[in-house]
């Protein structure tokens, strides 16, 4: 004997069929031709991105109070306070008013004086700077091989390598080249050049394309 339930009613239970795993939920995983997050595989080709890892804490059911920030005080108790304190200034402010005119005195106004209202003025007056424009990120390179499709870690250092070897070869300067430019500097300084000065000059030029990593 099998128990059968009405669709209408089953369409508005809240009860929620257990998910694969013992998930609260039904399992929302796409499957592979849904996937949008792609890998690259080397040569050029995509795949699919791997999956997660299913989470450790599947089947038990977060309260609010571990996710989300508490109030720490009674609702709008900061507020009522401020705006009691400014009331009861208010009050005593009028209240001194009534008891100076009940007296035939003035109401004893806010003394400013001369040097205080030049400051004032001076800061409302004074040139606000603009806030400074935060410099815009440098976009992110996207390496692609010549026909398209990511590349692999492994490519991308190989890649950027042989860019930055090409870009050494353009500065690099043979050992000859830096002879002949040491010997112009010797003879410009009023140096005698001989087979002995060449000798140690074109030591010297060697050592130097050597560091340079030519």
């Amino acid at each position: 004997m099998t128990e059968a339930y009405d669709a209408e009613v089953m369409s508005r239970s809240q009860i929620k069929k257990t998910g694969e795993g013992g998930r609260i939920g039904a399992e929302r995983k796409k499957t592979a031709p849904e996937k949008r997050r792609m890998k690259a595989v080397g040569g050029g080709k995509m795949a699919p991105a791997k999956d997660y890892k299913p989470r450790k804490d599947i089947g038990t059911q977060r309260q609010a109070s571990t996710r989300v920030q508490q109030p720490e005080q009674e609702r709008g108790s900061a507020r009522e306070r401020q705006l009691a304190a400014a009331k009861e200034e208010r009050r005593k402010a009028a209240q001194a008013r009534i008891a100076a005119k009940k007296a035939g005195q003035k109401p004893e106004a806010s003394k400013t004086t001369s040097k205080a209202a030049e400051k004032t003025a001076t800061q409302l007056l004074a040139k606000k700077k603009a806030a400074a424009k935060p410099a815009e990120a440098k976009p992110r390179r996207k390496w692609e091989h010549e026909g398209g499709g990511g590349m692999t870690r492994q490519e991308r250092d190989k890649a950027r390598n042989k860019e930055k070897t090409a870009a050494a070869q353009k500065t690099k300067k043979s050992s000859g080249e830096i002879l002949s430019q040491m010997r112009k500097e010797y003879e410009s300084g009023g140096g005698k050049w001989s087979n002995a000065v060449a000798v140690r000059m074109r030591a010297k030029a060697k050592a130097a394309a050597k560091a340079s990593g030519n």
